[in-house]
């Protein structure tokens, strides 16, 4: 093992493409246009475009930034070189501790759907959560080339259950489902704004592709062009499905169901067919935390290069260029938070974060002198200010909650720092 920190250039163009589509086609597209229904009603596709249009702008600062930082860390390493020190570790704190939360989620979900049972009194669903939290960490421990291949083998069936589903709703009839309360108001601008909150964390994945910068052959031409690629194959993917969910099930139905996927094959192909449902929410949940750990980890990585986190975690295995000990340690705090929390009712913090992470880069885009990929800096400053607008619809709690922890780790920092200066 070495305690240099330096990463091997392993990853194609075509790699980086499956691992940014693998981290946005997860999860949440099994249930997060359900949950934007409740909001943004028949206006849904519009809540959709505005998180596209804020996924885009903020996918176009990346890109920028990242064709001229080539380097681990995404918003983290950007926010340091381009704006202070303060601003990338606001950037990287908030990207590590909310995306933590959001892998625990992800196994939790997975667990829920292979080992169902309440989780109160049944631990069956914690420990294949464990399990599979185990399983990925070790997979990410064998180097970027084998994450990859891992995802492509995730990534490549989840969309044909997609690309089914959408034949399938297309193919159907339209479904009369009893009226179901989403918001207090539902279809109005205000809901269409929280809609596009909900719908905008589906496209996050992009941002991935940058941390790995640092491990990518060819950056300034492959980086760009990865996370515009990704991006756009995804967002094509999300309004086919939305468009095919809303014809089928209705905006009402859509609102009212926590599954859309599921109870769009229920309805077209029969009770039968759901477990082609449930499998793909399960691939889709292990592929969206095998890029989640490994960003975490990059991330963790580079804030340790510059003392912001302990330096152990800077320690790279020469033999496959991981950060074995940043993925470790990644692996062992989501595990803590899959035994010892109800992660569906913490999570949500993390959204704040994301968006936090976010306008850190647009911020940090608009100052660039030299711009690899076209774009004029309004357009970074117009994601800036849909981070925010996305940011202030968010539960408050939520908000409060990541204030916290960001007060948390400023003052770990100021402390760490000051002990260091002695």
């Amino acid at each position: 093992m070495s305690a240099t920190p330096s990463l091997a250039r392993r990853l194609t163009l075509p790699q980086a493409i499956v691992i940014g589509v693998g981290s946005m086609v997860g999860a949440g597209v099994f249930s997060a246009l359900g949950l934007a229904a409740a909001h943004a009603g028949a206006w849904l596709l519009a809540a959709l475009a505005l998180a596209g249009l804020t996924a885009w702008a903020n996918a176009t600062s990346t890109a920028q930034l990242a064709a001229v930082h080539p380097t681990s860390g995404g918003a983290y390493t950007f926010g340091r070189r381009q704006l202070n020190d303060t601003a990338g570790f606001i950037a990287g704190w908030g990207f590590v501790t909310g995306k933590s939360a959001s892998v625990a989620a992800m196994a939790y979900t997975f667990a829920l759907y292979v080992a169902p049972g309440d989780p109160s009194t049944d631990w069956t669903p914690r420990w294949v959560a464990v399990a599979a939290v185990v399983v990925i960490t070790g997979v990410n421990l064998l180097g970027i080339t084998r994450t990859a291949q891992a995802t492509m083998a995730i990534v490549v069936p989840v969309v044909l259950i997609l690309v089914v589903v959408i034949i399938a709703a297309f193919s159907g009839s339209p479904q009369q489902f009893p009226t179901t309360a989403g918001t207090s108001q539902p279809g109005s601008l205000w809901g269409v704004v929280q809609g596009a909150g909900l719908l905008f964390f589906a496209f996050a994945g992009y941002a991935r592709i940058a941390t790995l910068g640092e491990e990518v052959v060819d950056p300034r031409r492959s980086i760009p062009r990865a996370v515009m690629s990704a991006l756009g194959f995804t967002l094509v993917l999300y309004v086919v499905l939305a468009v095919a969910l809303l014809q089928l099930l209705g905006a009402e139905g859509l609102a009212g169901s926590p599954a859309p996927v599921r109870d769009a094959v229920e309805a077209t192909l029969g009770s039968g067919w759901v477990w082609l449902a449930v499998v793909g929410a399960a691939l889709a949940s292990l592929g969206s935390m095998l890029n989640l750990v490994t960003g975490i980890s990059r991330t963790a990585l580079a804030m340790a290069r510059e003392g912001d986190l302990p330096r152990p975690l800077a320690r790279v295995d020469e033999r496959t260029s991981v950060p074995w000990v940043a993925q470790v340690v990644t692996g062992v705090v989501v595990i803590g938070l899959v035994l010892a929390t109800d992660i569906l009712t913490v999570v949500g913090f993390s959204s704040f974060g994301v968006l936090v992470y976010y306008a850190v880069s647009n911020l940090a885009a608009s100052t660039l002198q030299e711009r690899v990929i076209a774009g004029p800096r309004w357009f970074n400053l117009v994601g800036l200010a849909l981070c925010v607008l996305l940011a202030v619809t968010l539960p408050p709690v939520s908000v409060l909650t990541m204030v916290a922890v960001f007060a948390v780790g400023l003052v770990g920092r100021a402390v760490v720092g000051r002990a260091s200066a002695r």
